[in-house]
């Protein structure tokens, strides 16, 4: 299983992002896409800081033509854990406390369904991030309002990619 990390704030530490579902840079399922299941990937975090109070993660297709970067999904305030479970369901606000914005699909989880004229792989990057508080941020929020929130509460960083492709 591959890991990406790069660390940002005053953690002292890497922090590290994979998945059991896919390696980074290699294809995500079909589940894990808007022409299979749409199921979020289990993500899995390594060297957390204790410090950290909750998550955040943010998926962009870094390949949309026009357009360059393109934001699949954001969530917040997901319990500082070293699994941010699969499958997360649909909506603003979830039992565990985490909200989720509007990001491609709403406020939900909104995996890589590329028109079917294209044929260029793209690239989905996963970024997680270790928060040293929880937001108060409207569930109607988009990834701006959601990196600005952030801003100053942010202990570490790290990224993995998943490709996707038309066959």
């Amino acid at each position: 299983m591959d890991k990406k990390a790069f660390s940002t704030g005053n953690s002292g530490g890497a922090l590290w992002l994979s998945s059991p579902a896919f390696q980074d840079s290699n294809p995500l399922p079909l589940r894990c896409t808007g022409r299979g299941a749409d199921l979020s990937p289990e993500l899995n975090l390594s060297g957390l800081s204790p410090a950290s109070v909750s998550l955040a993660v943010v998926m962009d297709d870094l390949d949309i033509p026009v357009f360059g970067v393109y934001n699949h999904w954001i969530i917040w305030n997901l319990p500082a854990a070293s699994t941010v479970p699969p499958a997360i369901s649909a909506g603003a606000e979830l039992p565990s406390g985490a909200r989720q914005g509007i990001g491609y699909g709403g406020h939900c989880y909104a995996g890589p369904k590329i028109p079917r004229f294209l044929r260029k792989s793209h690239r989905y990057r996963f970024t997680a991030y270790a928060l040293d508080c929880k937001l108060d941020l409207s569930s109607n929020a988009k990834k701006s309002n959601l990196l600005n929130a952030m801003s100053g509460h942010i202990l570490q960083t790290a990224t993995l990619i998943g490709t996707h492709q038309n066959r």
